[in-house]
């Protein structure tokens, strides 16, 4: 037979709550965090990843045109 104790259910209840908050303040840390660190970042004008991602791949296709226009400009001068 089994005995229901209130104080125990209180105190799991309060525990239950306590684990509750706890999670809900680290949520709102990290939240808190993250928003503050892309503000500084976004002071310092760092780009992102995939700005800096879409200029190096110009920045490779504009080396391949030059590469290409100096080997044409080269075999135009040979003749």
């Amino acid at each position: 037979m089994q005995t229901k104790n209130k104080m125990f259910d209180d105190i799991s209840q309060l525990m239950t709550n306590a684990m509750g908050v706890a999670q809900g303040a680290k949520d709102e840390a990290t939240t808190a965090m993250s928003s503050m660190m892309d503000r500084w970042l976004a002071d310092r004008d760092f780009v992102t990843r995939e700005e800096f991602d879409a200029v190096r791949a110009m920045a490779q296709k504009a080396r391949e045109e030059n590469e290409a226009l100096a080997a044409r400009i080269a075999a135009l001068e040979g003749k």
